[in-house]
């Protein structure tokens, strides 16, 4: 699995940081303007109000430079710099600046347990999903995962590459949820997965056998609410490479990316998500829909199409991959995450990727990935 790596920083309130100064300037002002205000108070959250947002260095010198301003506006009030009041707003302000310091050391220690969370999360996700092979059968696969910037929870995201007898076969999801229970279903899912793409030699057979392991794992979690679910998509690609068929339950429609037009994969007949199946019946909708030779196949989970600008715009993905791309998947993918690190630079939800890119006939046989008669995956 591989992370997708974007540039820029967060957008989150860059103001915030211009605050400490901010109110040393406004108390600054007030004393000069208005001699009978008392600015201690004000000055006396500068350290306060830097602790979350600076390094303890910082958080200290804020409010030693708060000492020394409310210092300088005594002596322009006074000559007598130890009166009663000073010697309290002095008081208060070294006070406030070591409780400051304190709150910084909390705030840093919490901090730090959630980008540990996080790089677990993300390590036990990494173990979770498995490794894409890049070529097979004249066809280039890739990948890729962001990890949502404000989670600490294992997400539900997966993907699945099979080489069968029956041609290439594929499913992403996405399980309703976070954690164990999320952990859970994919693991059941992905296993479940593995076995039937290679025994059962038709499609619907594949999802009907991927949904009751899905809703026999429900029944056996106490604590599962009924409403859990998974969206997913599951694809096979025929062994000539010439065409696919799709199964989608609820789940985001995939794009068909080819010579600069993008075809929004939309089912003929909507399907409910994996767990809830045994509310529409055993029949399993498939669309076949054709592969042409430099066709890129895209497929994603929606933590892509639930991304928001500052206006809460949704992302849309199909204007990026509209134009000229090369017949290549980590390229595509790589386009799409790029115009959508443009759109935002925190995601609300985990975002995974999977692309496959249908090779011409020559580059498929100069790469020895020729189409052979079908064979079993290890």
């Amino acid at each position: 699995m591989e992370r997708y790596q974007h540039k820029g920083g967060s957008r989150k309130l860059p103001w915030a940081r211009c605050l400490p100064a901010a109110v040393l300037l406004v108390a600054v002002v007030v004393d000069l303007a208005w001699l009978p205000f008392n600015t201690f108070p004000l000055l006396a959250t500068v350290s306060v109000i830097a602790a979350p947002m600076f390094s303890l260095t910082w958080t200290v010198a804020s409010g030693a430079v708060a000492c020394l301003v409310g210092w300088l506006l005594s002596l322009r009030e006074s000559q007598e710099v130890l009166t009663r009041a000073n010697v309290i707003g002095f008081t208060t302000l070294i006070t406030l600046t070591v409780v400051a310091g304190f709150l910084n050391r909390v705030f840093a220690r919490e901090r730090e347990q959630l980008r540990t969370s996080r790089q677990v999360a993300e390590a036990v996700q990494r173990a979770v999903l498995p490794t894409m092979p890049d070529r097979v059968r004249g066809l280039a696969v890739a990948t890729r995962y962001q990890a949502a910037q404000e989670e600490a929870l294992i997400g539900g995201d997966l993907y699945a590459v099979h080489d069968t007898p029956h041609g290439l076969r594929m499913v992403i999801g996405d399980v309703r949820g976070k954690g164990t229970q999320a952990v859970t279903l994919v693991n059941t899912l992905l296993g479940t997965f593995h076995a039937v793409a290679l025994q059962l030699p038709d499609l619907p057979a594949v999802v009907q056998a991927v949904e009751v392991q899905v809703q026999d794992v429900k029944a056996r979690q106490d604590d599962a609410p009924y409403e859990d679910f998974v969206t997913a998509v599951f694809v096979e690609i025929l062994p000539d490479r010439s065409a696919f068929r799709m199964a989608n339950r609820g789940h985001p429609a995939p794009l068909l990316v080819h010579e600069g037009e993008v075809t929004v994969l939309e089912p003929e007949e909507p399907a409910l998500p994996l767990g809830l199946g045994d509310l529409a019946g055993p029949v399993v909708p498939v669309d076949r829909c054709e592969l042409p030779p430099g066709a890129t196949l895209v497929m994603f989970t929606d933590g892509i199409i639930e991304a928001r600008d500052r206006d809460g715009v949704f992302f849309d993905p199909v204007p990026p991959l509209t134009g000229p791309l090369p017949a290549n998947p980590g390229a595509v993918l790589d386009t799409m995450l790029t115009a959508l690190f443009r759109h935002t630079e925190d995601l609300e939800d985990d975002a995974a990727t999977l692309a496959v890119t249908r090779l011409p006939d020559d580059d498929a046989a100069a790469n020895g990935n020729s189409p052979a008669p079908p064979r079993a995956a290890g």
